[in-house]
């Protein structure tokens, strides 16, 4: 434990001692010396700090410097009303400070515990519980509003973490300070209490037990009690106001210092009118020239002085920026920072500035958050921050979104407009511009708001242009979520993984597999839609085979039929009934026959006419089961299964490739075509 904790500790054990054990009166008057310096300390602390959290133990150390004042109140009425004194400085503040008059000692204190109690403690209080309350009320729309900052790429994670913090610190801290003042309030309160009880039983102890005159103990006891009470409320008028500087300092920039003498000089003419009146108030009334005119005349230099001090223009301001930001950009380390490439970009045209201006009841940067929040369900993925900018090269209505730097979808907005989408059967009578849902490809029209209503009664989908925009960019997301997930991402969910299953993990990282073989792993289940949120269930798997194969593939194999379930239940129809097209023995033994095995793993290398056949056949089976209007399926056997999905990614990457095991027991599989090669 540091010297500095320690120092603490006694200083808290010193005002227990001061509650039990009576102190020498030498003692008393040190204590009342370093109670008074540390309220000093603490109200220039208040005046120096630029926001209240760089002072967020002041709580804290408010309830302590009560005590402490308390504690001194106990041991020097313990002292006058058992010895008939309470030190050098209690006696000091009772001749000195007052000229010896009891009187006016006891005006000076009442006057202190008026400033103190009505004026100062009242509004501090008050100020305290508004904000209190008002910085928890907004909690939730800062909240959102670093949300948004964070998904349009304004701010990083890092940055958004600290925010956070930033905000549930403030609303502490303004809770503890609405209870704190009330610290300050009853400190008031009891400083009246013990100085009625000085008085009153200090007469009575004088006359009764030391034999004084009434008039000898009167002036003796009230000079005490005064002296006692101005020396304990002068350290708590500094402390209750620097509680008032504390929960006041909602807006500042700066130092209190800094502050007033920026704000109330910003103006320098204000000072000539000031020196005019205090002029004219010599001239007009009876008050002394010789008080006024130097006032005046000290306020009129002070405003030449100011305002002929060069005050930058914005123009200047603005130039001087550029300035340094040219010198910036010509450093070395701002030509680094430009390598930075952004996971996700979504770029827009100026006509769709609105979609995510929230002034103009844009809700992207909303929507945005519940795609990764819906994202990060689906496929047990963290989605990166999507940056939100404008693009003047784009056309004014166009939009784009960019995956790691490269062009992943394209697209167009009216804003003004809906995108109605066809059931099948267009209707003459629905007038619109014709265009393509950007998601799925699908024939759909751009009409406006007066043919909404006739179009959905007429069966037709009808969405607004954000739901449009927020499904392509789910859409896209989706199809390319596997090249979002590197190594970094894949040690995030490791880590994440570790805090409830350490001995899996342990299992099966950084030994037998590395993070980049499980990696590769997950990518290739994202790649075929197939979600990684079930981490205990896929590091189960690499755990069984790992030892047995380092063959990422094969291990992605594995891993499938282990999430059998999670895969049957996702193309599973609502009957139970999963109609799929398989695979003849034929075509999968040509399959098989094709595959080549070497050290670096297996591959499939089929003669180009062969493939072709193939290819053709599931092209043929696809176009009737969308006639048909159903999903295509390829079932196959497991041996084959990763060659089938090697050879018809390319050409159709939608179309899931199921084999035997992945499927449930109780699934009534229906074949409704069959992939031959004859």
């Amino acid at each position: 434990m540091s010297a500095r904790d320690l120092s603490v500790l006694a200083s808290v054990i010193l005002i227990v001692a001061m509650l039990i054990i009576p102190f020498p009166s030498w003692m008393l008057s040190v204590l009342i010396i370093v109670n008074i310096s540390l309220a000093l300390l603490v109200l220039l602390t208040s005046m120096n700090m630029n926001e209240p959290l760089q002072f967020s133990i002041f709580p804290s150390l408010l309830l302590l410097l009560t005590l402490f004042r308390l504690g001194l109140n106990v041991s020097t009425t313990r002292s006058i009303l058992s010895k008939g004194e309470a030190g050098g400085v209690v006696e000091t503040f009772g001749t000195f400070v007052v000229g010896g008059n009891v009187l006016v000692g006891l005006v000076v204190f009442v006057i202190l515990i008026v400033i103190q109690f009505i004026v100062i403690t009242k509004g501090s209080e008050r100020v305290s519980e508004v904000a209190a309350r008002f910085t928890l009320d907004a909690m939730p729309g800062k909240q959102m509003s670093i949300d948004a900052d964070l998904n349009a790429g304004m701010i990083s994670e890092h940055d958004a973490r600290h925010r956070r913090d930033k905000i549930s610190r403030e609303a502490d801290f303004y809770g503890a300070m609405d209870g704190a003042s009330k610290f300050v309030k009853g400190d008031a309160i009891a400083g009246i209490v013990i100085v009625m009880i000085n008085l009153i039983f200090g007469i009575i102890i004088g006359m009764t037990q030391q034999g004084l005159p009434i008039g000898e103990a009167a002036t003796r006891y009230s000079l005490l009690t005064v002296g006692d009470g101005i020396v304990s409320q002068i350290p708590a008028l500094l402390i209750s106001t620097a509680t008032g500087i504390v929960v006041t300092r909602a807006a500042s920039e700066g130092n209190l210092g800094q502050d007033i003498m920026k704000q109330l000089l910003a103006y320098p003419y204000m000072l000539y009118v000031a020196a005019f009146t205090i002029f004219m108030l010599g001239v007009a009334t009876p008050i002394n020239d010789l008080l006024t005119i130097p006032i005046a005349a000290a306020m009129a230099i002070g405003g030449f002085m100011l305002s002929r001090t060069p005050v930058e223009s914005e123009t200047e301001t603005a130039a001087m920026e550029e300035e340094i930001e040219t010198e910036e950009m010509k450093s070395p380390e701002s030509v680094v920072n430009l390598l930075n490439v952004d996971p996700i970009e979504f770029e827009f045209g100026y006509g769709l500035i609105p979609l995510a201006d929230t002034n103009q009841g844009g809700d992207l940067l909303d929507r945005i958050v519940m795609i990764r929040r819906q994202l990060a369900i689906e496929l047990g993925l963290v989605i990166p921050v999507v940056r939100i900018r404008d693009n003047i090269q784009l056309q004014p209505n166009e939009y784009r979104l960019k995956i790691k730097g490269s062009e992943m979808a394209r697209g167009e907005l009216l804003l003004d407009h809906y995108l109605a989408m066809s059931p099948g059967v267009e209707d003459d009578s629905i007038e619109g511009i014709d265009t393509v849902e950007p998601s799925f490809g699908l024939p759909a029209k751009w009409i406006s708001e007066d043919m909404k209503e006739q179009a959905e009664i007429f069966g037709y989908t009808v969405v607004d242009p954000p739901s449009v925009v927020s499904t392509h960019i789910t859409e896209v997301i989706k199809t390319n979520a596997h090249e979002l997930l590197g190594r970094q991402e894949t040690k995030q969910l490791i880590d994440h993984l570790q805090e409830s299953y350490p001995i899996l993990v342990e299992e099966v990282t950084p030994n037998p597999l590395s993070v980049g073989e499980v990696q590769k792993v997950l990518a290739k289940l994202l790649k075929e839609n197939v979600s990684v949120r079930n981490l205990p269930v896929i590091f189960e798997t690499l755990a069984d085979f790992s030892k047995m194969s380092s063959d990422t593939d094969l291990l992605a194999e594995y891993v499938r039929q282990a999430l059998a379930r999670q895969i049957t239940n996702h193309y599973v129809q609502e009957n139970g009934n999963l109609k799929v097209v398989t695979m003849s023995g034929k075509a999968e033994k040509l399959i098989a026959d094709s595959i080549q095995q070497t050290e670096h793993g297996n591959y499939l290398s089929m003669d180009p006419s062969d493939s072709q056949r193939l290819l053709e056949t599931i092209a043929n089976q696809i176009e009737q089961l969308s006639l048909m209007e159903e999903s295509p399926i390829i079932l196959c056997s497991p041996a084959v299964r990763m060659y089938v999905r090697q050879l018809t990614e390319r050409y159709f990457p939608q179309v899931p490739i199921l084999s035997y095991n992945e499927l449930e027991a109780n699934v009534e599989v229906q074949s409704v075509g069959v992939v031959n090669v004859d």
